[in-house]
């Protein structure tokens, strides 16, 4: 089984490395880069440009939108899809939007002031656990993996967020097995807001990674690595939508993927 891999925000390959491992021998994987792009559509366009003729499709955060644009346009051609860290509404109206849209270009300024590891360092803060910004390790591949994009880049991308569309009826009209996952303590991208994205897709299960943040195929790759092989093991056949919906509680780095995930 062909399986693609969409980055987030600022994101490469290098989020879903300590992912792909696990998944060996269950599905081929292929990593995505947007490039330059700067709207979710044309995003989706470039991952379609050398897509196989039928894939599995994980996106992280950013990647979960441009994953549905995907399915948007050719939903013949996804078999399953898999949403994680992320979110299904357009930028808010009135004050809230203002101040996301403010938020988000003080950081498009600081990167282009300071350049993008010092951008990085604010951008990371609440995208990770508050107890793992004291692994070195993981806060040196997360701003490594920054510092390989640009300002011009991030802003490309800063733009396509901030004119993100509804996706509300796309959800509804998915028909192929879902997973719904997100970080216990993912603050950008709550659990909450995983839950109506799971109450939104016929048929969809939902897991929840303990001890994580936003960061999860980072952070808790073996636990992010269990949702997945579940979902790609699930049965070749189209969501269901009178089938109870699942929530599956998965503990952090000592998961362990050959297990079948507990449900809560």
């Amino acid at each position: 089984m062909d399986l693609l891999l969409l980055p987030g925000l600022l994101c490469d390959e290098a989020a879903w490395l300590p992912v792909v491992p696990h998944l060996q021998g269950i599905a081929l994987c292929h990593s995505v880069d947007y490039g330059d792009a700067d709207s979710l559509p044309e995003m989706a366009h470039r991952v379609l440009a050398d897509a196989p003729a039928q894939f599995a499709i994980a996106g992280h955060s950013m990647g979960a939108r441009v994953a549905l644009e995907v399915y948007r346009m050719v939903p013949r051609r996804v078999s399953r899809l898999a949403l994680l860290d992320t979110g299904y509404r357009a930028l808010p109206a009135g004050a809230a939007g203002e101040q996301e849209r403010a938020r988000r270009q003080a950081l498009v300024a600081l990167a282009r002031a300071e350049g993008m590891r010092a951008m990085g360092r604010e951008w990371m803060r609440p995208m990770v656990h508050p107890a793992r910004l004291a692994d070195a390790t993981l806060v040196e591949a997360i701003l490594a993996m920054v510092e390989r994009r640009t300002p011009d880049q991030f802003a490309a991308q800063i733009r396509a967020l901030l004119e993100r569309n509804d996706l509300t009826e796309l959800l509804r009209s998915v028909r192929v097995p879902t997973l719904v996952a997100c970080g216990r303590e993912d603050a950008w991208s709550p659990v909450a807001q995983h839950e109506a994205i799971a109450a939104l897709v016929p048929g969809s299960r939902l897991a929840i990674f303990d001890g994580c943040g936003h960061m999860a195929p980072m952070e808790c790759p073996d636990a992010v690595a269990v949702a997945l092989v579940g979902w790609l093991e699930a049965a070749e056949q189209a969501a269901d939508v009178e089938s109870p919906r699942r929530t599956d509680a998965v503990g952090g780095s000592a998961a362990d993927p050959s297990r079948p995930l507990s449900t809560a």
